[in-house]
C-alpha cells in the first residue's frame, strides 16, 4: 500500500492539468472536501489541493491547445538526471528536461514507449504528498497499457521496480513495488487495456485511485456535479468497492472504498 515513507520508485506526487482550475477546484472540493490554494507568479500559478492541513495533490491551469485535461503521476527518484538518461536509453521520451523547482525539488517529465506520460520528483524541501491512503487522498495507481510485459521491463529499468503477480479468479494481476520492499509496499497495478471494455486501447494512461468512504455516493456526486461515471461501482472481494470517473473536463481517475486491512 502507499505510504508517505517514500522510497525510490514509489508514487510521491499527483497533479491535475486542466483548462479551468477554478471550476475543477470546485468539483473536487465537492467530491473530496479538498481546498485549493493557488500559487503565485513565481510558480506559474501552480497550486495545492489540501485536505485539512495536508497536501493531497497539485494543480494548475493548462490551456486546451497545450494538451488534454489529465491527472499526472510522479514517482520518487534520488537522481532525476540519471532517471532521464535511463528513460532515453530504454525507449522512452524525455518530454520535459530535468529542472529545479526553486528549493522544493527537482523534476522531469517523460513518456514511456507506449506514449504514456509520467513524471519524477527528487525531493528537497517538498518531500511529497502529505497524506496518502486516507479518505480523500491517493491510495493506489494503475497503468492501462497495450503490453504489460514491455511496460514492466521499462519501468523496472528506469525506476527500479520489482514486479509480482497476484492470482485472482480468471487470471492474474500484475503489481509493482519499490525495490527491496515487502509485498505490503505494492502501490499499483499494470493492466492490459484491451481487457477493460470502458477503456480506449488508443489512449493508454496512468490513473490515480483516491480513497473514499462511500464509493456509490461519490460516483453519484461526481455525476451530479458535471462529471462522468465511466465504470459504475463494482465490488471485489478482499479489495473493496471501486468506480472509474471523469471530471467535467475529462480528466480520468478512480475512487475506491477499500476493505480495511486484516487486523485493523
Amino acid at each position: 500500500m502507499l505510504s508517505t515513507d517514500y522510497k525510490d520508485g514509489s508514487p510521491n506526487w499527483v497533479d491535475l492539468g486542466t483548462p479551468d482550475i477554478g471550476a475543477a477546484a470546485d468539483f473536487y472540493e465537492g467530491l473530496f472536501g479538498w481546498d485549493f490554494q493557488a500559487g503565485g507568479e513565481e510558480v506559474g500559478g501552480y497550486g495545492m489541493f489540501h485536505l485539512g492541513d495536508k497536501t493531497v495533490a497539485g494543480g494548475m491551469a493548462v490551456p486546451a491547445d497545450q494538451g488534454p485535461c489529465a491527472w499526472q503521476l510522479y514517482f520518487q527518484t534520488s537522481d532525476v538526471d540519471a532517471t532521464a538518461a535511463a528513460v532515453a536509453k530504454t525507449g522512452g521520451t524525455v518530454t520535459f528536461e530535468p529542472m529545479d523547482v526553486m528549493d522544493f525539488g527537482r523534476m522531469a517529465m517523460f513518456a514511456d514507449p507506449a506514449g504514456v506520460g509520467f513524471g519524477v520528483w527528487q525531493p528537497r524541501q517538498n518531500r511529497g504528498l502529505g497524506a496518502v491512503t486516507e479518505v480523500g487522498s491517493l491510495c493506489w495507481t494503475e497503468l492501462y497499457t497495450g503490453d504489460v510485459a514491455a511496460a514492466a521491463e521499462f519501468y523496472r529499468a528506469v525506476l527500479g521496480w520489482e514486479i509480482g503477480e497476484m492470482p485472482f479468479e480468471g487470471g492474474t494481476y500484475t503489481m509493482a513495488k519499490p525495490a527491496g520492499t515487502t509485498e505490503q509496499a505494492s502501490f499499483g497495478g499494470l493492466v492490459p487495456i484491451s481487457s477493460d471494455p470502458v477503456e480506449d486501447a488508443e489512449r493508454p494512461y496512468w490513473t490515480p485511485y483516491f480513497e473514499v468512504a462511500d464509493c456509490d455516493a461519490t460516483a453519484a456526486k461526481a455525476e451530479e456535479s458535471g462529471g462522468k461515471v465511466r465504470l459504475t461501482p463494482v465490488s471485489m472481494e478482499g479489495v473493496g468497492r471501486f468506480a472509474k470517473l471523469a471530471d467535467p473536463f475529462g480528466a480520468r481517475f478512480a475512487v475506491i472504498a477499500s476493505v480495511p486491512p486484516t487486523g485493523s
